[in-house]
């Protein structure tokens, strides 16, 4: 049976659950639409700074923040269109404003759809009207993250998206990784290294980006949770950055459309034409073998 709740708290919150496979999924649209949890056989997937999260000065470590108009970071985190300067912070702005909710369904699934508009704030930094929607369904040990970008500009929208998902991993050594690239730049020293599933986790911060995707399925194995986590995206998620940092029981899966400064490069960069509508997708699998 699939069920919707919405809890009794200040702020809004959703939790989809399917009882039969005790899997749910905790949203809050208030804050970013980000999911905080998900658990699977009512064993929970991810990690959160509960510290960072009550504290709203400090960004979230935890979760699935979600990324638009950008991923990473731009250089003086400036940009233009035409001979115009914008400013956009790390990661865009879509994972600090709050989203609606705009329908919800336990037919098949359990299934929550968020929406965020443009604003005269988001205009102010990002000069196209927008409307984007997630859609977060739950059946079993499968986590559906549906998405639309719709331009209601008069030119072309150009952006990059994608999600930054904080997964639990009590013993990060025993992890193997399975991205489909042969290589990946590290940020902090921009040289690039053959990669062959595993990361040297002794390092103070890994943040690895892969560009030159030869499939569309990321595997971790995590024999220490007896845990296979799969993640496929649609063809519009040409990167995929890992990340983590020392002493910190979690890593980062982070499916983006186009890399860090796409804005200022055009390197992968999305456009969508005026009225039109791009839908994008990515699928997360988790399966306990014990």
């Amino acid at each position: 049976m699939f069920t919707i709740t919405k809890q009794p708290q200040a702020e809004s919150v959703y939790v989809l659950s399917d009882t039969e496979s005790q899997s749910s999924l905790t949203i809050f649209p208030d804050r970013g639409g980000i999911a905080t949890s998900w658990k699977v056989n009512d064993r929970e997937l991810m990690y959160l700074d509960a510290d960072r999260f009550t504290d709203r000065t400090l960004s979230v470590r935890g979760g699935f923040p979600i990324l638009f108009p950008i991923c990473g970071n731009l250089p003086n985190n400036t940009y233009n269109v035409g001979v115009r300067e914008y400013s956009l912070k790390q990661h865009g702005f879509a994972r600090e404003l709050p989203w609606s909710v705009t329908s919800q369904s336990t037919d098949r699934d359990a299934s929550l759809t968020i929406t965020l508009e443009s604003t005269a704030a988001t205009l102010a930094v990002y000069p196209f009207d927008f409307t984007v929607t997630f859609t977060y369904r739950i059946r079993g040990g499968e986590l559906v993250i549906d998405q639309t970008y719709t331009n209601h500009s008069i030119i072309p929208m150009p952006f990059s998206a994608g999600l930054h998902p904080y997964f639990k991993a009590p013993d990060k050594n025993s992890l193997t990784v399975e991205i489909p690239s042969p290589s990946y730049q590290e940020k902090q020293t921009g040289e690039t290294h053959p990669f062959s599933g595993k990361f040297d986790f002794n390092q103070a911060e890994i943040d690895a980006a892969f560009t030159n995707l030869t499939g569309n399925t990321t595997i971790v194995t995590d024999p220490h949770q007896q845990l296979t986590l799969t993640m496929t995206q649609g063809t519009e998620y040409r990167n995929i950055v890992f990340w983590t940092v020392q002493d910190k029981d979690f890593y980062c899966l982070e499916p983006w459309t186009g890399p860090r400064n796409s804005l200022n490069t055009s390197i992968d960069l999305l456009h969508v034409s005026p009225g039109e509508t791009l839908t994008a997708q990515v699928i997360f699998h988790a399966k306990f073998h014990a």
